[in-house]
């Protein structure tokens, strides 16, 4: 019999697992107590680009805590620089003005959104039953909307849809990436990731130069100038800066690559597992669940741990901040040696 997809969230992977499980026990800590602030609320689910807060406020990856209300039973998506995005399980996406707080437009779709962006009043959205569209705001109707092979479950990381000039590139949740024209929707190009059936979808796109970044919870790939490269590892996360890519893996390893994913260095600490992890003003920052926040420079070299307490529910790093358990700590302030 066949199933609907099952979004599986974050929390459920992270903190669960059998008695038996090795957990990671540095042999020196620091504190982080100058570092680390308030904001009075806890996370109740996260996306790539952001963090919905109990209070019904948001985090955003760019830019960071903001006070508007997404209302009853809305999860933030994305935004850009006029609007946000915003959904509810029985499908209705809201539009929401930055300037006004005001919703802009609404839209119902079948099935819940799992992941959507907007551009130029067009939004681009994936649905959980893996059916990709474009919705164009001005005329009210969907450019286009196809359904993608079905998915049984997902890691609840999945990747927003990324622009880049006038296409739309479309992390789907069956391990492939679907690019199309906004300008002519009547054909696309798939690359795929991955194969597998179950937690195979695109956890992580973004650009890096002229370089598209791709990642599944087993396979990265880069597409550029240099054509499709590809790397295989147990992920846990990724994080792109100054055109280094960085694999958090289930093994507890952190890897350097360079854009044609050729390995640079590699540095281990042994049974961390890694619930959030970034890289930023020349720091690598990668947290494990039981509280230790680990703080490298970009060689992978010098390290330094600091004590931030067991990640009890989910976390999220927006630019220089780590939003935790109603802690925020700013990053910046921690060092690696």
């Amino acid at each position: 019999m066949k199933q609907s997809v099952l979004i599986v969230i974050a929390a459920a992977l992270i903190f669960t697992g059998c008695s038996s499980k090795k957990y990671f026990e540095p042999e020196k800590t620091f504190s982080a107590s100058k570092a680390t602030g308030s904001y009075n609320s806890k996370i109740v689910s996260v996306s790539r680009d952001g963090a919905t807060l109990e209070d019904r406020r948001y985090i955003s990856r760019s830019k960071g805590m903001s006070s508007l209300d997404l209302g009853e039973g809305y999860r933030f998506l994305s935004e850009s620089d006029r609007y946000l995005l915003a959904s509810n399980i029985e499908g209705v996406l809201k539009v929401i003005e930055r300037s006004t707080q005001k919703v802009a437009h609404q839209v119902s779709f079948d099935s819940p959104v799992v992941t959507a962006a907007i551009r130029g009043g067009k939004i681009a959205y994936i649905l959980n039953n893996n059916t990709f569209g474009l919705y164009d705001m001005q005329t009210q109707k969907k450019m286009i909307e196809e359904r993608s092979d079905e998915t049984y479950a997902i890691d609840a990381r999945a990747a927003t849809p990324l622009y880049i000039d006038q296409l739309v590139v479309y992390p789907m949740l069956d391990g492939k990436l679907i690019i199309v024209n906004s300008r002519d929707v009547s054909s696309a190009k798939v690359v795929y990731l991955s194969s597998a059936k179950v937690f195979n979808n695109v956890i992580y796109l973004a650009r890096t130069g002229n370089t598209v970044v791709a990642a599944t919870p087993k396979t990265i790939i880069t597409l550029g100038e240099a054509g499709e490269q590809e790397y295989q590892a147990n992920i846990s996360d990724v994080a792109v800066a100054d055109g280094m890519v960085y694999l958090f893996t289930k093994e507890g390893e952190i890897i350097k690559l360079n854009n044609a994913l050729k390995e640079l260095k590699r540095t281990k600490f042994k049974f961390a597992h890694y619930s959030v992890a970034t890289v930023t003003g020349g720091k690598v920052y990668a947290l494990d669940q039981k509280g230790s926040l680990i703080v490298l420079d970009d060689a992978l070299t010098k390290s330094r741990i600091y004590d931030v307490g067991e990640v009890k529910q989910p976390a999220f790093i927006s630019a220089t901040k780590l939003y935790k358990d109603g802690d925020v700590i700013e990053l910046s302030k921690l060092g690696y040696e």
